[in-house]
């Protein structure tokens, strides 16, 4: 059997991942049921999966901000959104047999356990996927800026950006056929040249940290599994 290269990895999914292919809002079936079968994939090779999942399909704290709704009540909003997300995500892991357990920063403990740092590691090491939900449980602080944080509290050794393109481009490759693809960055050049991979506070604490980043189309037949087995997709960025 293939050998992952990582033994905990940090998969972050932006809330579109969960939606229609063609940008709509809620959550379609099919997509999340494809997702699931990814990581289900990559977690059979025995690697430690944590995910930090985003709401966006469903409300963004910026978006319900500039409806005239009070920034830092828009924000939970936000965090809410991103628990939805999480508990389609864990329900449909488990359909698939994998055990999955759904953390907030945000004290739901009807619906899911509070984050515990220690909780979360024990819970990996048990052979459960952890789903990080609410964020960093804080106003003004996106879930990328979440996922560096989870990160490096649990011990990961890489984050991956799962998204719906290749990699990291000097623009956007819909727009502008011009736009040349990275394959590999480092941290200040994502810095210095404003590329969205992660927002700069997100990026910064993995430079910090000498946490690298892996940015791909979650999308592409196996991609979840061939990042864990440290196959060159999509871009990476790091120290270089």
């Amino acid at each position: 059997m293939d050998k992952p290269i990582y033994k905990r990895v940090l998969l972050k999914l932006g809330g579109e991942i969960v939606a229609a292919e063609d940008g709509g809002f809620g959550i379609e079936q099919s997509a999340l049921t494809d997702i699931a079968a990814k990581i289900a994939e990559a977690k059979s090779l025995g690697v430690e999966i944590a995910i930090v999942i985003g709401g966006g399909n469903i409300l963004r704290g910026t978006t319900a901000s500039a409806l005239g709704i009070e920034r830092v009540t828009a924000d939970y909003m936000g965090m809410l959104a991103t628990v939805i997300n999480a508990l389609a995500l864990q329900n449909a892991l488990e359909s698939q047999g994998v055990p999955t357990r759904v953390l907030t920063a945000l004290d739901i403990r009807q619906v899911a356990e509070p984050y515990v740092r220690r909780r979360a590691i024990r819970h990996l090491e048990k052979g459960r996927v952890v789903i990080f939900g609410a964020g960093t449980g804080n106003p003004y602080f996106t879930t990328d800026t979440a996922a560096s944080l989870r990160a490096i509290e649990i011990e990961a050794q890489v984050i991956f950006k799962a998204t719906k393109v290749d990699g990291v481009y000097s623009a956007d490759p819909m727009k502008d056929s011009q736009a040349t693809k990275f394959s590999e960055l480092s941290y200040i050049d994502v810095l210095n040249k404003g590329l969205k991979v992660m927002d700069s506070t997100s990026v910064s604490l993995c430079m910090d940290n000498k946490l690298p980043m892996m940015i791909f189309n979650v999308r592409q037949e196996g991609s979840i599994k061939r990042a864990v087995l440290g196959e060159k997709i999509g871009t990476t960025v790091g120290a270089n």
